[in-house]
């Protein structure tokens, strides 16, 4: 009797799940771009958390989970959802008006907006490794956006502000994973942020439907959100974060080139020079933080 087939090394099962992160969120961007010009950013979170609401139930009541649904934490999830609604809809701002490299370059200074805001939120002590990590983040920030070469734009300012609230909705998510489940969060992003998204978009008195164009890429939207973070926390389930964070970044050279590709954008080297910066300053931030871990041991 042959000896099973062993399982691939973690690390590169990690790999795997990465670079379903990696197809996911470069889908995710395309397909907010594509239907960008026929729908305003309220009216795509509308559709996408919709959509996303039905798969979330629909896999909870397939697992038999949803009596973990609570309304304990309500208040909590009400703070998570809005701040994560006001990010997710700067980001779909940014990727309708600049360079993907650029706003991906600039969603990646999200840990280090945590590292600056979690002392403050969380109490969590300022370490110098942390605060190096900081000062390399911004250093990479304006290697990116190169204010005084080129005009700061409004695409470029809701790429910045999307990663400080895609950060505080890191630190109210850390807060509520302490009680709440991730299918409970899951459950409450999605039905709370739908009536955002209704009550956003139709403040004008005007919901633009989706038509047989515009209705795949919201699916795909709806899809690939979900799957992007689910490969991700899988990733990390079975990997080191110092593993996970590396896979990650190379999320900047595929949406470089897809750019490229479809919608003929330059490849800006000063782009991912200052994100070669950002990442720098995250992988120290990892390293610091595995270090501290095992000292806990």
């Amino acid at each position: 009797m042959s000896a099973p087939p062993a399982e691939p090394a973690p690390a590169l099962r990690a790999a795997l799940w990465m670079t379903g992160a990696i197809a996911s969120f470069s889908a995710m961007a395309i397909a907010g771009r594509e239907v960008s010009f026929a729908l305003d950013t309220f009216e795509i979170m509308t559709y996408r958390s919709a959509i996303g609401f039905v798969i979330v139930v629909a896999i909870l009541a397939l697992r038999g989970t949803l009596h973990q649904v609570s309304r304990q934490k309500i208040g909590q999830h009400g703070i998570r959802n809005v701040l994560h609604f006001t990010g997710q809809n700067l980001w779909f701002y940014a990727i309708a008006s600049i360079p993907l490299a650029q706003v991906f370059a600039l969603e990646f200074t999200q840990p280090l907006w945590v590292i600056i805001l979690s002392p403050l939120l969380l109490g969590e002590r300022l370490t110098p490794l942390r605060v190096l990590s900081a000062l390399l983040g911004f250093l990479g920030i304006l290697i990116v956006a190169r204010p005084g070469a080129d005009p700061i734009s409004a695409g470029i300012l809701a790429a910045a502000g999307a990663a400080v609230f895609f950060a505080l909705t890191t630190i109210q998510t850390k807060r509520l994973t302490s009680t709440e489940t991730v299918g409970c969060i899951m459950f409450w992003l999605t039905l709370m942020q739908l009536f955002l998204g209704l009550a956003a978009s139709g403040f004008d008195g005007d919901i633009a439907l989706p038509d047989a164009t515009t209705a795949p890429w919201l699916v795909l939207i709806a899809l690939g959100g979900l799957m992007a973070h689910f490969c991700i926390a899988s990733a990390l389930s079975i990997a080191p974060a110092s593993v996970v964070i590396p896979f990650d970044f190379a999320r900047l050279p595929v949406i470089a080139i897809l750019g490229m590709l479809l919608y003929h954008e330059a490849l800006d080297p000063w782009v991912f020079v200052g994100a070669a910066v950002i990442f720098a300053s995250n992988y120290i931030n990892v390293l610091s933080e595995s270090r501290n871990a095992r000292r806990q041991l």
